[in-house]
C-alpha cells in the first residue's frame, strides 16, 4: 500500500489521522547515591502518562510545556524511535503495533519527524541530495535514478534552496539552511503527518519566522497535518490550530488555539502565559505575572493526585487525591485536568 492510497476505515473525511490514547511511556534507570548497589531495584521514570489526544487531516497541533514535560518523548514514540509502555496509537483508524518491523515500516511511510538541530541530525558523510533522496530510496526503491534526482531538486526548490545545492555537504549550510533541507528529507517520501520536534528553537528569532512560514505554506499546498512540538508559545500559536499543553508527562489542557490562548482553563496553563513577554513596554508593566513556586518534581517520584499540585496558586486537599481526569468544562470550549477549573473566570 502506497502513502495515499485510500483506506477502508478512513472514508470520512472528519475522521483523525492520528489518535492517541492513553498513551504511556516509562524508562527504568539505575538509582543514583552511595547507597546504590547494583543489584538494587531499578527506579522508573514516568516520562509520558496517559496522554490521549488526536490529530486530524490538515490541522496543526501545538504540544507545549516546559522543558523535561516528556514532549519530545512523546512525539518519538509515535514513531517508534522511543519504546511504548502503554496505550494505542491508531492511524487512520487502525491500531499500530509499534513493534513489529513491517508495521513501522508502513508507518513511517506516512510519518516523518524534524528534528530540533538542524545540522545534527544531518550525516556529515552525505551530500545534500543523498541525504534528501534517502528516505525516498527507502521506501521507493523502484524509482528510476533520474526521477530520483528530480524529485529531489524539485523538492528542494520548494524549501527555498536550488539545483546547486545537491553536491555539497552539511556543513556548508548555516542552521536556517540546515532546517531547510531537514524539511525537504521529511517531505520527500510525501507523508500525511510529520512531527515536527522544536523544529525553530534552535535557530535565530528572523530564521524562525522563516521557517514557520514555509511550514504553513507547505502544509497548505501538500495539505499536511502537522504535530509541532514547542516550548515558545508564540511560535505554536502563530502556526497551531489545537493545543495540548503538557507537564510532567501529563495533559494540562488540550484545546482549540482560541481556547488555549484567549480563556485558559488550567492553572499551569495561565502561567505559561503570564511568562510570555509583550512587545509594547507600557503593556508588559502592567501586566500581573503568575509565579510558579517551588522547582518541577522528579519524573521518578512525580506527586500523588494533580502532579501539578505543588506549585499550583489554586491548590487544595482534595488535589493530592485522585489523578484528575482531562474532561471538558462548558460551556467553555477544550479539555482540562484540574478539578477546579470551572472556579476561575478571566473576566
Amino acid at each position: 500500500m502506497t502513502a495515499h492510497s485510500p483506506h477502508k476505515n478512513v472514508e470520512d473525511a472528519d475522521a483523525p489521522l492520528l489518535s492517541v490514547e492513553d498513551l504511556t511511556v516509562h524508562f527504568s534507570v539505575a538509582r543514583a547515591g552511595r547507597r546504590a548497589l547494583p543489584w538494587s531495584p531499578k527506579a522508573t521514570v514516568r516520562a509520558v502518562e496517559r496522554v490521549s489526544f488526536d490529530v486530524r487531516r490538515g490541522e496543526t497541533v501545538g504540544l507545549v510545556g516546559e522543558s523535561g514535560c516528556g514532549k519530545s518523548t512523546l512525539a518519538r514514540a509515535l514513531i517508534g524511535l522511543v519504546p511504548v509502555t502503554g496505550g494505542s496509537i491508531l492511524w487512520r483508524g487502525e491500531e499500530t503495533v509499534l513493534g513489529a518491523r513491517r508495521e513501522l515500516a508502513r508507518l513511517r511511510r506516512d510519518v516523518q519527524m524534524i528534528f530540533q538541530d538542524p545540522l545534527a541530525s544531518l550525516d556529515p558523510r552525505m551530500t545534500i541530495e543523498q541525504i534528501v533522496a534517502e528516505p525516498l530510496k527507502a521506501h521507493r526503491p523502484d524509482i528510476a535514478r533520474a526521477e530520483l534526482r528530480r524529485r529531489v531538486q524539485t523538492m528542494l526548490e520548494r524549501v527555498g534552496l536550488n539545483a546547486y545545492h545537491l553536491p555539497r555537504y552539511p556543513h556548508e549550510f548555516s542552521g536556517g539552511q540546515c532546517q531547510r533541507v531537514g524539511i525537504a528529507r521529511a517531505l520527500i517520501s510525501e507523508p500525511r503527518l510529520v512531527i515536527c520536534d522544536e523544529p525553530v528553537s534552535a535557530l535565530d528569532v528572523s530564521i524562525q519566522a522563516q521557517i514557520v512560514n514555509l511550514l504553513r505554506d507547505l502544509q497548505r499546498e501538500l495539505s499536511l497535518s502537522l504535530l509541532f512540538v514547542a516550548h515558545d508559545l508564540a511560535v505554536v500559536k502563530a502556526i497551531s490550530h489545537r493545543v495540548l499543553v503538557m507537564y510532567l508527562g501529563r495533559v494540562m489542557e488540550f484545546g482549540t488555539k482560541e481556547a488555549v490562548y484567549g480563556e485558559p482553563m488550567h492553572p499551569y496553563t495561565r502561567a505559561l502565559l503570564s511568562a510570555v513577554p509583550t512587545p509594547d513596554p507600557a503593556v508588559e508593566r502592567a501586566r500581573s505575572h503568575l509565579l510558579l513556586r517551588g522547582e518541577i518534581p522528579s519524573p521518578l517520584d512525580p506527586p500523588s493526585g494533580c502532579v501539578f499540585r505543588t506549585r499550583c496558586p489554586q491548590a487544595i486537599d482534595a488535589c493530592a487525591g485522585d489523578v484528575p481526569a482531562v474532561r471538558a468544562w462548558p460551556p467553555r470550549p477544550g479539555k482540562v485536568a484540574c478539578i477546579r477549573a470551572g472556579e476561575h473566570d478571566r473576566r
